[in-house]
């Protein structure tokens, strides 16, 4: 895959498998909260939405390992006894990202399963699309799944250095920002930290676009992280 490829990739499969062994485990259980949180409120059962929740406290550091590992059973016995039910009633694959690595699939397997299946579930709740319009609506929303996706992580052709000045501007102004986007999933001033940024003589085009092009950020936005040191 090309860095060209990789920016304008619209279906999983083709730019998922390319992550292996490039971002951290953070990064992919992020990318699948993110799929998951876009789907949380289709899903028919309080236990799959429950694996979401678990799934984002235990990225958080405030759940256990065997709290997720309970969320992520439970999710599974509803996906088992909803089999019969449509897809938007059907416990979505946040238990596999719980558990992985698991029979033989990592987190990049179940990643670019959960941004098809997640996709399907979307797709599946708008019940005035046709047959027509079913298709190119699933594309759609596949192609919104790969930019969620960009989101989280970036450019993994280019490695992005924070200029300890642009930290330290203005008493921190700029970190506190990035904590109160992240905190709070304040998404909208993401602008605001765009113009902060070029205060304190941030320069970078793609960091400046990413801040304010249109488009969903989502929690483990690759800017925000990056302003904040997480990796």
């Amino acid at each position: 895959m090309t860095e060209q490829e990789w920016q304008t990739c619209n279906h999983p499969r083709n730019m998922v498998p390319f992550l292996r062994g490039k971002v951290s485990e953070r990064k992919l259980r992020l990318a699948l909260l993110a799929l998951c949180r876009r789907i949380k409120d289709l899903l028919g059962d309080h236990r799959s939405r429950r694996a979401v929740e678990v799934l984002e406290l235990y990225i958080e550091g405030q759940a256990s390992a065997e709290e997720l590992a309970d969320a992520a059973q439970s999710a599974h016995d509803a996906e088992e006894e909803l089999d019969n039910l449509p897809y938007d009633a059907a416990a979505v694959t946040a238990a596999d990202a719980a558990e992985c690595p698991k029979d033989g699939y990592d987190l990049v397997d179940i990643l670019e399963a959960s941004a098809m299946r997640a996709g399907l579930i979307f797709i599946s709740a708008k019940k005035s699309l046709n047959s027509k319009t079913r298709s190119a609506a699933l594309d759609a929303e596949i192609a919104t799944a790969c930019g969620l996706i960009r989101d989280v992580v970036g450019n993994p052709f280019r490695s992005l250095p924070v200029i300890d000045s642009w930290l330290l501007w203005n008493d921190g102004t700029i970190p506190k920002i990035a904590q109160a986007i992240y905190d709070e999933r304040a998404f909208d001033r993401m602008p605001i930290l765009a113009d902060a940024l070029e205060d304190a003589g941030c320069d970078d085009a793609d960091i400046l676009r990413h801040c304010r092009e249109p488009g969903e950020h989502v929690r483990g936005c690759w800017v925000v992280d990056l302003l904040l040191g997480k990796a």
